[in-house]
């Protein structure tokens, strides 16, 4: 436990720091207020709080609460989730799993739904601070073995915080065997071209107190692809790439975060697909070679890229979007008439959610969708 006092400020919360987070909790306005809204009666209210108070672990509250209600959403915004490439994973092992981001909340809390019911034990989760604007939000992703990744802060402060986080990721993989959910990069993909950020990886190399191959053969790298049949809070993404085209000074503010968590929960995604790629382990070797660390680092992220690139499903909206975009018919046996008209009334229903110009938005939107296809098609010389 000595040792890991230099993590306080970020990672999950304890078993025995749960019963104090459930006063904490149920006696929080705001948070009333939100079971209010999930929950409709003030009978039901009660009735939640009373059996949080009674909840004296995290895996009980995950159980008990959590996986309820996930499953609630999957049940009334999905239409099913599928998942492969778990023979790649092994029960008694722990990784990183470093995946493409598409949704605040949800990409790593249906994994973890997924792998708990194929049997295999949930993940730690990174949260960007940027996130946590209300205490509660805080307890419950922290309830929920969410650990802190700190942002917006002054540039000498970011050297230790990354130093730090680089330090808890390792310690959780080495010590504690516990795995890992981490983002690729910062902040949603919002243009459908998911690509690793070099200073992800640079971070985690941080706490490397040996060679690089050594290093990250011990983080024990997963390359994951999460594909959403629709792309969650599309409209939302094109009306920030929109402004931010127009407005090179707009800056998301705390209350656009909250309102896209809460999109991301409501909205349909239709069907969600997770693929886990293979360890990267042999390709390590390769890599090192390189020498120069900041190079191995660029061809370590361009080769997960290639894995979350080929492992991501593309779905009929995809390869849809693909031939509107780029005005072809490359694509038309993998849809039907029925599946393309379905999707372009789903694009004018949500583009009229837009306040932005409608052309420059439906070129966002179709490039968002056809992104995949067209990294897919770039990668297939790397196929094994």
């Amino acid at each position: 436990m000595q040792s890991e006092k230099k993590f306080e400020e970020i990672r999950p919360y304890r078993d025995d720091e749960v019963v104090e987070v459930m006063q904490r909790l149920v006696a929080d306005p705001i948070f009333d207020e939100v079971l209010m809204t999930l929950y409709q009666t003030r009978e039901r209210v009660e009735e939640i709080k009373s059996a949080l108070l009674l909840t004296d672990n995290v895996d009980d509250f995950q159980t008990r609460f959590m996986l309820p209600y996930l499953d609630k959403i999957i049940d009334n915004s999905t239409e099913g989730i599928s998942i492969g490439g778990l023979e790649n994973i092994e029960p008694d092992q722990s990784y990183v799993f470093i995946s493409n981001h598409r949704d605040i909340i949800l990409d790593a809390a249906l994994m973890n739904v997924e792998i708990k019911k194929a049997g295999l034990n949930t993940t730690e989760i990174a949260i960007g601070s940027n996130l946590l604007i209300y205490q509660w939000i805080t307890d419950m992703v922290k309830l929920n073995r969410a650990f802190v990744v700190k942002r917006n802060i002054p540039v000498k402060q970011m050297l230790t915080a990354s130093k730090t986080l680089s330090e808890y990721i390792r310690y959780s993989i080495q010590n504690r065997s516990d795995s890992v959910w981490i983002a690729q990069r910062e902040g949603r993909t919002k243009d459908g071209n998911d690509q690793t950020q070099v200073s992800v990886l640079k971070m985690m190399n941080m706490s490397n107190q040996a060679d690089f191959e050594t290093g990250f053969r011990e983080l024990n790298l997963v390359p994951l692809s999460i594909s959403y049949e629709i792309e969650p809070c599309g409209n939302e993404k094109v009306a920030e790439l929109l402004k931010r085209q127009n407005h090179p000074d707009f800056t998301k503010t705390e209350k656009d975060d909250l309102w896209s968590m809460v999109s991301g929960l409501k909205n349909q995604k239709g069907h969600v697909h997770f693929e886990f790629g293979k360890p990267i382990g042999e390709p390590l070797a390769e890599i090192a070679k390189i020498g120069n660390t900041n190079k191995a680092l660029r061809a370590l992220s361009e080769y997960i890229d290639v894995e979350i690139y080929r492992n991501f499903k593309l779905w009929p909206n995809n390869y849809i979007a693909y031939d509107i975009f780029y005005q072809t018919q490359k694509y038309a046996g993998k849809y039907t008439a029925e599946e393309k008209e379905k999707f372009l009334d789903l694009t004018h229903q949500r583009l009229k959610l837009v306040n932005e110009d409608r052309d420059e938005a439906m070129q966002l939107w179709l490039g968002m969708y056809a992104a995949p296809v067209f990294n897919y098609e770039n990668c297939k010389c790397h196929r094994k």
